[in-house]
């Protein structure tokens, strides 16, 4: 195997790739968000567009305390951005008309933000051998109730999402359960 090349390389953004950064990055946010969801033992609904807001639908198949299939909707964004990582949150701007959108008041199933920070170089993006399949990225995630509002004519709001709400599978086990068990969302 010495003159093997080392069985570790990078799989995404590879030279000569046709997909444009922009949309690598939206699938990438979408395929961590199925890995995640699919390891806690949840399923997803897709949507054919983001019009309302949310790019996907995660769905619970269990009973719990109150609610049987509970669900919520997920706002999906990706970046590269390290900079907006702080000691104790990411910083992230939402533009007005997607951020009225996920904060309506009257929207039906609880919703969520959720902003992937995947790393500066392509290269870094995603690793892959026979052991492992690892990525250097996270997601950071906040109720959309919970960002606040956009004052009239704003065009912007920078929200929040706290560092301590990763997005892995406790956590989503445990956003699923306040959902379920009629918790405060």
């Amino acid at each position: 195997m010495s003159g093997l090349p080392n069985p570790r390389v990078a799989v995404v953004g590879a030279e000569g790739g046709s997909l444009p950064i922009t949309a690598q990055q939206e699938h990438f946010s979408l395929a961590f968000t199925h890995m995640v969801t699919y390891a806690a033992g949840f399923s997803i609904k897709n949507h054919e567009t983001d019009y309302d807001g949310v790019d996907i639908t995660i769905v619970s198949s269990a009973e719990y305390e109150m609610y049987y299939c509970p669900e919520f909707e997920l706002q999906l964004k990706c970046t590269t951005q390290q900079n907006l990582l702080r000691e104790d949150h990411m910083a992230w701007a939402l533009e007005a008309k997607p951020f009225r959108k996920l904060t309506h008041p009257k929207r039906y199933n609880p919703a969520l933000l959720g902003v992937l920070l995947i790393p500066d170089e392509q290269e870094a993006l995603l690793e892959q051998d026979e052991d492992a399949l690892l990525t250097r990225s996270r997601m950071y995630w906040q109720w959309a109730n919970q960002v606040g509002v956009l004052p009239d004519r704003q065009e912007s709001k920078t929200v929040h999402l706290p560092r301590a709400n990763l997005f892995d599978v406790p956590q989503l086990q445990d956003i699923m359960a306040t959902i379920g068990e009629g918790g405060d969302w």
